[in-house]
């Protein structure tokens, strides 16, 4: 058998693709992060699944339910927030797997930075504004970052910034960010996007802070920041320019 590792999309039930949909309706176990999902999308399991809830679990205790739904053999989907590719923890269950061997695979998800892009209405890459985008996140309760990835650093860059795992420390990153992006740049914080208890917060780098306090926001937030966010800035691109020679191919 296979353990599964599925990105479940940003929490709606209705984004997630259909290989997860699948997987999940043939899923014998089923792990999912309570702090992150909407339940809802667990509408996608077999009646007789068996369901964890791992957000009380630590690693050890979650290979183990994985290896012992393997072991029993059983179809095994191993769900993570969003994206896998992105803080999912697979590095490290994938590796636990490896030496009990244990064969696993990723199927993608809808990650949740495009979840809240998608839902503002906004390109993280306009032209002449901004063309990359720095997925990153800040130091709380959390693993500590390494210390060629300082905030900073990408702030130089003044690329579009979607900090993940941020929330709790909003109003020390928009200090740390006001010398690069301006007191006045654009800010979005998007709460449980696409989930019944969505959110949406926008304003700039000097005021987010009161906003994010004020709703009491505490996980579950994505924090874009970047001049790409106005709607009225930027050019058009060369790739649809009338002027552009389209018989030559690149």
């Amino acid at each position: 058998m296979t353990v599964h590792f599925v990105g479940a999309g940003p929490g709606a039930a209705d984004l997630i693709t259909l290989r997860a949909a699948a997987m999940l309706s043939a899923a014998d176990v089923v792990l999912y992060p309570g702090t992150y999902l909407d339940t809802e999308v667990l509408g996608h399991c077999h009646q007789s699944a068996r369901i964890v809830d791992t957000q009380h679990l630590d690693l050890d205790q979650i290979v183990d339910e994985l290896a012992t739904a393997h072991g029993a053999g059983h179809d095994v989907v191993r769900l993570t927030s969003g994206d896998p590719s992105l803080y999912s923890a697979v590095a490290e269950q994938t590796r636990r797997l490896d030496e009990l061997g244990i064969d696993w695979d990723v199927t993608p998800g809808v990650p949740a930075y495009a979840a809240a892009a998608a839902i503002v209405g906004r390109e993280l890459t306009v032209p002449l504004v901004s063309q990359s985008v720095v997925l990153t996140r800040v130091r709380a309760r959390s693993t500590a970052m390494p210390a060629t990835e300082a905030l900073a650093g990408f702030a130089a860059t003044h690329a579009t910034l979607a900090l993940h795992l941020a929330i709790t420390r909003t109003r020390e990153v928009m200090a740390e960010l006001e010398t690069e992006y301006g007191a006045d740049c654009p800010v979005v914080v998007v709460h449980r996007a696409s989930q019944p208890e969505q959110l949406v917060l926008r304003g700039t780098v000097a005021e987010i802070a009161d906003q994010v306090e004020a709703a009491e926001l505490r996980q579950a937030a994505i924090i874009l920041v970047g001049r790409a966010l106005d709607p009225g800035a930027g050019g058009e691109s060369y790739l649809y320019d009338p002027t552009r020679n389209r018989t030559l191919k690149g």
